[in-house]
């Protein structure tokens, strides 16, 4: 059973109705899912949308007793019982974020409606284990990158396929600022213990509507280990969307918004 913490996560609220829980990745905070699921929110009333910090990351504190993925986890499970205690919600998660959401439906196989991951770490946790593409730059704009501050330029460019001004936005309101306000002492104390200690797909397989989106360029967490999880997802729709690297919502969103939308009729269509 979870523990419970004493860490108090921020959480970013929008909209009322049926709750969506979504989880961001390593190091950047909530702005990331918030930026690219309120589109898809905007013509879908009745989601209520709860967007929390991470331990570390964004605005939520990570104390000493903070130092591992479990204890982050732990934190998510508090976050559940506080703000929806045995209501049922959707559960959408990114990278790290989709690593802790699978643990998130395992140890709530009845209360999780349905699950959504994007580029989501896959069966290899440590990165070294992982199977992943070369660096790709498929769309490349080297006079938008000399426009750019030096530092922006350089952390845009070690993830973006497509260098447009558009994903450049992008990068900036939704996933640098996270960048910036990460707590980087507290993120390489719980790096030290990353992985959880109970595979997500060690239990009984999830039988709820799940998506599975994965960026054949996406150098981070990759495509190939993330097939693997497919039959414990008996549920699942698995797409691999060219031209997207780890921030595929940012470089095919019109594929993201379709493919997010085309999961919540399924898991509306569950009743």
């Amino acid at each position: 059973m979870p523990r419970r913490t004493s860490v108090s996560l921020e959480v970013v609220e929008r909209g009322a109705g049926t709750p969506v829980l979504a989880l961001h990745g390593w190091s950047p905070d909530h702005r990331l899912m918030l930026g690219c699921l309120e589109p898809v929110f905007a013509g879908r009333p009745g989601y209520r949308r709860l967007y929390p910090d991470l331990p570390g990351m964004g605005v939520s504190p990570a104390p000493a007793e903070i130092a591992s993925s479990d204890d982050v986890l732990d934190t998510v499970q508090d976050v559940v019982d506080d703000l929806l205690a045995d209501t049922p919600f959707l559960l959408v998660g990114e990278s790290y974020g989709g690593y802790l959401a699978r643990a998130l439906a395992r140890s709530r196989p009845e209360q999780v409606l349905g699950l959504a991951l994007v580029c989501p770490i896959g069966t290899a946790v440590d990165r070294a284990d992982r199977r992943v593409p070369r660096r790709q730059v498929l769309r490349p704009d080297p006079d938008l990158l000399a426009a750019t501050d030096d530092d922006t330029a350089a952390r845009f460019a070690d993830v973006a396929v497509v260098q447009s001004p558009e994903t450049l936005r992008r990068f900036r309101e939704d996933i640098l600022p996270g960048l910036d306000a990460a707590d980087g002492a507290a993120l390489e104390r719980i790096a030290r213990r990353w992985r959880l200690a109970e595979d997500p797909e060690g239990g009984a397989p999830f039988t709820r509507p799940t998506l599975i989106l994965t960026g054949r360029q996406d150098h981070s967490t990759g495509y190939l280990d993330q097939f693997a999880l497919l039959p414990h997802y008996p549920r699942a729709t698995f797409a691999v969307l060219d031209v997207a690297g780890h921030n595929l919502q940012i470089e095919q969103p019109a594929l993201f918004d379709a493919l997010v939308g085309e999961w919540l009729d399924r898991v509306a269509a569950e009743g």
